[in-house]
């Protein structure tokens, strides 16, 4: 999975995408706060590897990027976009390999723009970077070739407060960074940063008008948070191994990040701190029960700006979610199995 797995329709309705097997999986909820429905397979009949990424524009459309199989040892990613919750999905879109013909070069990125246009992030046979984007009108234009080298298998792809679509890259020296210029135009290398990355933990959020912070893990097991143009911050020591999410939301009054990670001990761990005020400190507190080792967590608020987080396990396919209290702090309702 890359991206926001957990997302809230423009009808006020969660839902949640996974994989299972050959096929991507949707459930939703069947009213705000209400029962959730059973799953649903997403964009048809064809078959897919077992990799995923999502995003959400200003629009609350679902956009969602595969790889599947063309052939003999060759693949070609594909696009499905999910107007609402109850709905079906848009069959699967063919967009192609970055390098014409391939098997899979790594898992994709995708972010979406202000004028609600998917632009699509996959690592190339060159272990740089291509891109492809969805026309003003309709359709999709040519993959483009954003460079960079020795590329690992971690991009975050987000999109700013201005609309504007931004990537972060891991390499092994570091992170490197891409923002348009202007809306609609090609992103461009920016800066990078040289700092040890895990595998697997970058992650990017919009966290200004002016920034997006991308966190991610050191060498040494700390979680980190960066914005181009400045030096990092060490946040805390990560909860566990695995990748971090983080959700904006308004906590007693103030604009707060609200992170998420799956402990070391396997339980949902969470932390908050002022937005952009990485020096005001934050903390863990574990919550939920005990999961299994491959569970992820995701944050979402709900149509009434409520947290809610939710975890899942490919292994077990079970769905867990609470949602915040309506009282002051990050008071969690009790986890339930939906």
């Amino acid at each position: 999975m890359n991206g926001d797995w957990l997302l809230r329709g423009r009808d006020g309705r969660l839902s949640v995408y996974r994989t299972s097997g050959d096929a991507v999986l949707c459930r939703a909820e069947r009213a705000p706060d209400g029962p959730w429905g059973g799953p649903q397979r997403v964009g048809g009949d064809q078959r897919l590897h077992p990799v995923l990424a999502v995003g959400q524009g200003a629009d609350a459309y679902g956009h969602l990027v595969s790889w599947r199989p063309t052939g003999a040892g060759e693949s070609g990613l594909v696009h499905s976009t999910h107007f609402r919750a109850r709905l079906a999905a848009l069959d699967w879109h063919p967009l192609g390999h970055p390098n014409k013909k391939g098997d899979r070069t790594g898992p994709p990125a995708v972010a979406v723009d202000a004028e609600g246009r998917a632009h699509v992030f996959v690592r190339n046979n060159g272990r740089g970077v291509s891109m492809l984007a969805q026309k003003e009108k309709g359709g999709w234009g040519s993959w483009q070739d954003l460079m960079g080298s020795g590329v690992q298998d971690d991009l975050a792809a987000v999109t700013g407060e201005d609309g504007r679509v931004e990537l972060y890259a891991t390499v092994p020296q570091g992170i490197l960074y891409w923002r348009q210029p202007e809306p609609g135009a090609v992103p461009v290398r920016q800066e990078s940063l040289e700092t040890p990355v895990r595998p697997g933990t970058l992650y990017a959020l919009a966290t200004s008008a002016e920034h997006t912070t991308v966190f991610y893990t050191d060498g040494p097991g700390d979680l980190c948070a960066w914005r181009p143009g400045g030096p990092p911050a060490v946040l805390l020591p990560a909860a566990g191994p695995g990748p971090v999410t983080a959700v904006r939301c308004e906590l007693d009054g103030h604009d707060c990040t609200l992170l998420a990670q799956c402990s070391a001990g396997n339980r949902v761990a969470f932390a908050a701190y002022p937005t952009q005020r990485e020096s005001a400190g934050a903390w863990w507190t574990e919550s939920g029960p005990v999961l299994p080792g491959d569970a992820r967590v995701a944050l979402a608020t709900d149509e009434t700006g409520r947290v809610v987080a939710a975890a899942s396990s490919p292994s077990s396919g079970r769905l867990l979610l609470t949602r915040r209290k309506d009282e002051p702090g990050l008071a969690l309702e009790a986890w339930r199995e939906v």
